[in-house]
């Protein structure tokens, strides 16, 4: 039976053109499914269906998501993280993604909501803090580059939060059903890659939510592991930025909103 798929022309790409054919007629694609990024079962013969492939280095995973929590697309992971989607997928472990900066020893990305306040007027953001040192690839050395990295993507260095960072053109917030999914980067050919993507959806708060649909986009501030921590309340958070932006421990760039 023909399926409700919606197959990308970078997924088609990927898996060629007689397997998306076959996909969408039904021959290789489940009835049922765990949406990849809900988690929640899915019917790609009642419902809308994305199908997201997940590529390495070696090997790929085509994943299928509830069309109203994902668009069809093509993430690029480690073969790491790749391995870890699988055992995610089977439910042998949760995990978080960082596609970049890849580690000899791999970090994940902590990301905190909350709402900052310049000149004025809430902005929605988001704080990255990984949870150990980000060494450059293709390096073996111990130092610690998430800062440089960024600030190569177009991320501004801050020494003070006074006003708005500008827009980096390329990256995106990606906001479905009032749930945070993912950080997008620029890819080849004009695609977006999940820079970082949430296992499960994030929850965020009506405020957050309305401040985001408002300004179309969402300030992302990131430090080096240790920088800012797991703060409880928005204004500790702040005091957090702060001091790490007075120490020049802090990056920013506002990301257009993508989803509502």
């Amino acid at each position: 039976m023909p399926r409700m798929l919606d197959v990308s022309d970078a997924v088609r790409a990927e898996i060629g053109d007689e397997e998306a054919d076959r996909l969408l007629a039904g021959v290789n694609a489940p009835g049922s499914y765990d949406c990849t990024s809900c988690r929640t079962p899915g019917d790609s013969e009642q419902e809308r269906t994305s199908t997201v492939l997940f590529v390495g280095e070696e090997t790929a995973v085509l994943a299928f998501a509830h069309a109203t929590c994902l668009p069809s697309q093509v993430v690029q992971v480690t073969e790491e993280q790749l391995q870890g989607a699988v055992r995610s997928i089977t439910g042998e472990e949760q995990f978080a993604q960082a596609s970049t900066q890849a580690a000899p020893q791999q970090a994940v990305l902590g990301v905190t909501s909350g709402l900052v306040l310049i000149s004025g007027e809430l902005h929605p953001a988001l704080v990255v803090e990984p949870t150990a040192p980000i060494v450059r690839p293709g390096s073996y050395g111990f130092g610690d580059d998430f800062l440089p990295l960024l600030i190569e993507q177009g991320f501004m260095p801050l020494t003070m939060i006074e006003s708005v960072p500008p827009v980096l053109h390329g990256w995106s917030v990606l906001l479905a059903m009032g749930q945070l999914h993912a950080v997008l980067q620029p890819g080849a050919n004009g695609t977006q890659v999940a820079w970082w993507q949430a296992h499960q959806p994030l929850q965020v708060t009506d405020g957050w939510r309305t401040a985001a649909n408002k300004h179309q986009q969402v300030l992302l501030f990131a430090a080096p592991v240790g920088s800012i921590g797991r703060q409880p309340r928005e204004d500790l958070l702040r005091d957090a930025l702060d001091k790490a932006a007075a120490n020049g421990q802090l990056v920013a760039a506002a990301l257009p909103l993508a989803g509502t």
